[in-house]
């Protein structure tokens, strides 16, 4: 069974996070980078099937070359080689295309990642790969298991309640908690993954659908206003007025 796990390089949530001086670009700079949370889901269940049912591992990043040294902490997790897509990820439909065009070339059995990144939060490229592909699209699923060398059974959350699907291979799934306990690479994955292959490839000739126009921090949050119990009136008319909620 031939696995690809799709992760992106994303900023850790403890990072400070700043724009360029036209806020039309996030700036890099003094940033912490790390593998998007919820794909480690996806990654780490990857393995696990692997170990359970044989097979290969395959990560795959679309990004700049800054992206590697989380690519290798993949491979020290336990992925056997990675591709690298030589390519600023512009969009999700450019980040589609990228990865639909390796998995034609490699024809994987099933493609995982998370349910979303956490930097844009758009959870739209799982269903874009599927769509392009002609594929099953699972989304998002929290429980992943193999009823034989051609089914697999998911579990996602619906409304009120959880649904089971059996879909035969290929297809492509998006992971979130509790699929798996996302793993530490050990001092054996480390040493290892050095020499595992990576191999870049140059993007395809898709073009992005959307373009991000402008970046903006939260508002500051104003100070705290102490009213005195007995004025309910006051109180209404700050609701009404500063707040806006009345």
């Amino acid at each position: 069974m031939k696995i690809l796990v799709c992760i992106s390089n994303v900023p850790d949530t403890t990072s400070k996070i700043n724009f360029t001086a036209d806020n039309k670009e996030f700036d890099k700079n003094g940033v912490q980078f790390v593998i998007n949370p919820w794909d480690e889901y996806a990654l780490t269940r990857a393995i696990e099937l692997k170990e359970a049912k044989g097979g290969t591992v395959t990560v795959l990043n679309v990004g700049e070359a800054d992206a590697e040294p989380n690519i290798r902490k993949a491979l020290a997790i336990g992925a056997d080689d990675a591709i690298r897509v030589n390519a600023k990820p512009v969009d999700a439909f450019f980040v589609a295309q990228q990865i639909a065009a390796i998995a034609k070339e490699n024809n994987y059995d099933m493609i995982l990642m998370g349910k979303e990144s956490i930097d844009y939060n758009g959870s739209q490229v799982h269903g874009m790969v599927g769509e392009i592909l002609g594929i099953p699209s699972v989304v998002p699923a929290f429980k992943l298991d193999m009823v034989d060398d051609s089914t697999a059974r998911l579990e996602r959350e619906i409304e009120g309640g959880k649904e089971v699907v059996e879909v035969k291979l290929p297809f492509v799934a998006s992971a979130q908690q509790p699929m798996s306990e996302p793993r530490i690479p050990n001092m054996r994955g480390i040493m290892t993954a050095r020499t595992k292959p990576l191999a870049v490839k140059e993007p395809v000739g898709a073009e992005a659908k959307a373009e991000y126009v402008n970046f903006s921090k939260p508002e500051k949050k104003g100070g705290v206003k102490m009213i005195d119990p007995e004025n309910a009136g006051e109180l209404i008319t700050l609701l009404r007025n500063e707040a806006k909620v009345l």
